[in-house]
C-alpha cells in the first residue's frame, strides 16, 4: 500500500526538510538549492532539466509514449527574515529563513518522486515535477509559464503547509483558495519650499495623506460589499528635512480580491483617485505595478474529486478539513489560469506550532510531511491511471 510506503519515508523526508531549512536562499538566487534537488533526483534515476539563465528545475517520471501529463509543483525560495525559531537546524544564512514552508514543500515532492519512480510502470502518462524559483516574488511561476513549461500539460497540483488547518489534515476545498495580488508603488510629486512659507510649495505629504484617506472609499463605497477587497498601504517614504515642504512621497502597497473584474480595474481606479486628489493640492501622481498575480480557484470538480478521494484512500475518511478561502496569494495561480489544477493544504497546526506563515518563529512538525508526499504520489497514480 502506498500509505505504508510513504510512512516508511517519514524520517528521510524530515531529514531532507531540515537540511533545506538550514540552507535557505532568496527568490531567484536558489543556486545551491537547485543543485541539491538535481543531485537528489538524479540519484533516484529521474532525468532532470535545468535552465541556463534561471534557477529551479523540472524532472520527468513515466514510461508511457502517450497519455496525459500531470505537473506537480513545489516552490523553493525563502524569505528575507531573521529566524528566531530556536530549532537546532535553524537557518545558517543570516537574514534568510524558510518561514513559509517551502522547505517542507520540496521535501514532500522529493518523497513523492521516490514513490512515483517505484511505481513508474503503473503510470498511464507522464508526471512532470517542477521545483519552482521565486514564488515569494509574486511572479516566479509566470517565468515558467511564459517559457512553455505548462504547454502540453493537462493538469497541475500543488500542496502548501497551513497552520490554520489541524495537523495531518488536508484542505481540498472547492472555490477560491487564494486572492489576487497586485503590489504597487505610487509616487506623489509636489514642489519643495521652506517650512515657514508652505504657500510657496505644493506639499506632497498633505496630498498623499489625503489620497490615502480617500482610497478607503474604494473598499467601503466603490466595491460591492459582497466581494472581498483589501487595499493596503504598507510603507510610506517621504521628506528630507523637518523644516522643508516635501516634494515627493513614495507609497508601497497591495490590492487583494477574488473578483476578476475588480482585480483588473482596481489599480486604474486607485491611480485615478491619487491623480485627482493630488491635483487638488497642486501635485501629480504616478503608479508602477510590480506584482500582478491572479487568484487561485479549485473550479475543476472532477480533478478536485480525484484529489479528495486520493487523500481519503490513503489516510481515512476524517482526513479532510474544510478551510475558508484566504486573502493571501499564491503564484501557482499562473498555472491554474492556463491548465486545470488543484491547490491543496496540509495542516500543520497544533498546540506547539501556532506561529503563522512568514513569522520569524515559524516552525512545523516535519514528521507529518510523509502524508503530503503520499498524496502527491497517489493523486498522480489515480489521475494518470485512468489513462492506462
Amino acid at each position: 500500500m502506498l500509505n505504508q510506503e510513504a510512512m516508511e519515508l517519514r524520517d528521510k523526508i524530515s531529514q531532507v526538510r531540515r537540511y533545506l531549512h538550514a540552507h535557505p536562499e532568496l527568490s531567484f538566487k536558489e543556486k545551491a538549492t537547485t543543485a541539491y534537488l538535481k543531485n537528489a533526483l538524479e540519484a533516484m534515476g529521474i532525468p532532470v532539466t535545468t535552465f541556463p539563465d534561471h534557477y529551479g528545475l523540472t524532472a520527468r517520471i513515466g514510461t508511457a509514449k502517450s497519455g496525459k501529463t500531470l505537473l506537480l509543483r513545489a516552490d523553493i525560495d525563502a524569505l528575507p527574515i531573521v529566524e528566531k525559531s530556536g530549532v537546532s537546524f535553524a537557518s545558517g544564512t543570516e537574514g534568510v529563513m524558510h518561514a513559509c514552508g517551502h522547505d517542507a514543500h520540496m521535501a514532500m515532492l522529493l518523497g513523492a518522486a521516490e514513490l512515483l519512480k517505484r511505481h513508474e510502470a503503473e503510470l498511464g502518462g507522464t508526471v512532470l515535477l517542477l521545483f519552482q524559483s521565486g514564488e515569494e516574488s509574486g511572479h516566479g511561476a509566470k517565468w515558467y509559464v511564459d517559457r512553455g513549461i505548462a504547454d502540453n500539460v493537462d493538469a497541475c497540483f500543488a500542496l502548501h503547509v497551513q497552520p490554520d488547518v489541524p495537523a495531518g489534515k488536508f484542505s481540498l476545498d472547492p472555490g477560491f483558495r487564494s486572492a489576487s495580488c497586485t503590489d504597487f508603488s505610487l509616487t506623489v510629486r509636489g514642489t519643495a519650499a521652506h517650512g515657514s512659507t508652505p504657500h510657496l510649495g505644493h506639499d506632497a505629504i498633505v496630498a498623499a495623506s489625503a489620497a490615502i484617506m480617500n482610497a478607503q472609499t474604494l473598499v467601503s463605497r466603490v466595491n460591492n460589499a459582497l466581494n472581498p477587497l483589501v487595499v493596503t498601504f504598507g510603507k510610506v517614504t517621504a521628506g528630507h528635512q523637518f523644516n522643508i515642504i516635501c516634494d515627493e512621497v513614495t507609497l508601497l502597497g497591495t490590492i487583494r480580491t477574488y473578483d476578476k473584474a475588480v482585480y483588473r480595474s482596481m489599480p486604474g481606479r486607485l491611480l485615478q483617485l491619487f491623480q485627482q486628489t493630488a491635483a487638488v493640492h497642486g501635485c501629480t501622481a504616478s503608479m508602477d505595478v510590480f506584482t500582478d498575480e491572479p487568484m487561485c480557484c479549485n473550479h475543476d470538480a472532477a480533478l478536485l474529486d480525484t484529489a479528495r478521494k486520493a487523500a481519503v484512500s490513503l489516510w481515512g475518511d476524517d482526513v479532510l478539513y474544510s478551510m475558508p478561502a484566504m486573502m493571501g496569494s499564491e503564484d501557482f495561480a499562473f498555472f491554474m489560469e492556463k491548465i486545470p489544477g488543484v491547490l491543496g493544504f496540509l495542516g500543520i497546526g497544533d498546540a506547539q506550532h501556532t506561529t503563522p506563515l512568514h513569522g520569524d518563529h515559524f516552525t512545523l512538525d516535519d514528521g507529518l510531511l510523509y502524508k503530503g508526499a503520499g498524496l502527491f504520489a497517489q493523486f498522480a497514480l489515480d489521475y494518470l491511471g485512468k489513462e492506462a
